[in-house]
């Protein structure tokens, strides 16, 4: 199965990601925006963040972190 597959509820993973993170009182769209890739190729799996992603992991700006 893949994220746009649907599943027993008639919603794919994509469509429920999207549902759950925009369903905030103050979210956007930005909010369910993609932040990784994920790749495949010999059995691997590959997770990458993407770099137009507005959330990162990792230490955040000094301005973010109190510095």
């Amino acid at each position: 199965m893949t994220d746009t597959e649907p599943t027993d509820d008639g919603m794919s993973d994509a469509e429920k990601r999207h549902d759950q993170l925009t369903s905030a009182p103050e979210s956007t769209e930005a909010d369910a925006a993609p932040r990784i890739d994920v790749t495949e190729h010999d059995g691997v799996k590959r997770i990458d963040v993407r770099d137009d992603a507005a959330v990162r992991p990792g230490p955040g700006t000094p301005e973010a972190d109190g510095e």
